[in-house]
């Protein structure tokens, strides 16, 4: 499989319905919430693509660009994009959908780094 298959295969989407209890007082999701959410899908990505153990070592330039207001639809889109020695990048898109129209926008985008390490918690290459 090459590299690119293998970036294809590892795409996560992830469909989370928006209720109250993780929602702030604006009725609309909590940051906090938004931010778990994408590390999980971007783990999960990381992991799909290497097939090894991976830990989150930053968050990068998350952009809150539209409220995702609680009664809607989010989903979760992470893709790996650049590959290291030792580490990848993840970027991960929120989008927010209607639940009953077909209107759906971006509204949070961020990228997450994540190393490869072994039994030990040391660094090892990623299996490209």
């Amino acid at each position: 499989m090459t590299i690119e298959e293998k970036i294809q295969a590892a795409e996560t989407h992830i469909f989370k319905a928006v209720f109250p209890n993780t929602t702030n007082h604006y009725d609309t999701l909590f940051g906090g919430a938004a931010m778990h959410l994408m590390d999980e899908v971007a783990f999960i990505t990381a992991t799909r693509f290497s097939r090894q153990r991976v830990v989150t070592v930053s968050s990068d330039r998350i952009d809150f660009k539209k409220p995702i207001p609680a009664g809607t639809f989010a989903e979760f889109i992470g893709k790996v994009g650049h590959i290291g020695n030792t580490s990848m990048q993840v970027h991960v898109e929120i989008f927010v959908e209607d639940m009953y129209s077909l209107k759906r926008e971006k509204a949070i985008t961020g990228n997450f780094t994540f190393v490869a390490i072994n039994e030990n918690k040391e660094p090892v290459p990623i299996n490209k």
